[in-house]
């Protein structure tokens, strides 16, 4: 057996994953190759520290202290606001939303400008204002 095949195979090799006949003729090279060996070796070493790294320390006091801290809290009871700030809040956020419709709807009027010239019409004011009428945006996006 080649060196690169008993790399590819090695890893299942130490974790006792490959038929009795591969386990053998990779047992086989190693024997023969001190390379291939101190290579095992090595992966060895590396999966023993792996595995020694997968156990955690479970603390046995921390599922009693979460549910002592739920049991306080579904316990507490909850800090009612004062009614001055229950009544105010809304208000304000009402206010604050319908200035906001108002605003939207003055930008969105077009300027009443008395026109003292009557050669002057309102695309020479506003030049590019209806821009789009004059090129559809599909063939602006087709180019």
């Amino acid at each position: 057996m080649k060196c690169n095949k008993v790399h590819n195979k090695l890893i299942f090799f130490l974790e006792k994953e490959l038929s009795v006949s591969e386990m053998e003729q990779v047992q086989k090279h190693l024997n023969e190759c001190s390379e291939c060996a101190l290579f095992a070796a090595e992966m060895k070493n590396t999966l023993r520290i792996l595995d020694s790294d997968k156990v955690t320390d479970e603390n046995p006091f921390f599922f009693t202290r979460v549910k002592a801290r739920l049991e306080k809290q579904s316990q507490e009871e909850p800090v009612a606001r004062p009614v001055l700030i229950r009544i105010l809040q809304p208000v304000a956020f009402s206010i604050i939303l319908l200035l906001g419709i108002y605003g939207g709807f003055k930008l969105g009027q077009t300027p009443k400008v008395a026109i003292t010239d009557s050669s002057l019409s309102e695309q020479e004011m506003v030049p590019y204002w209806n821009e789009l009428q004059d090129e559809p945006i599909e063939s602006f996006l087709m180019e």
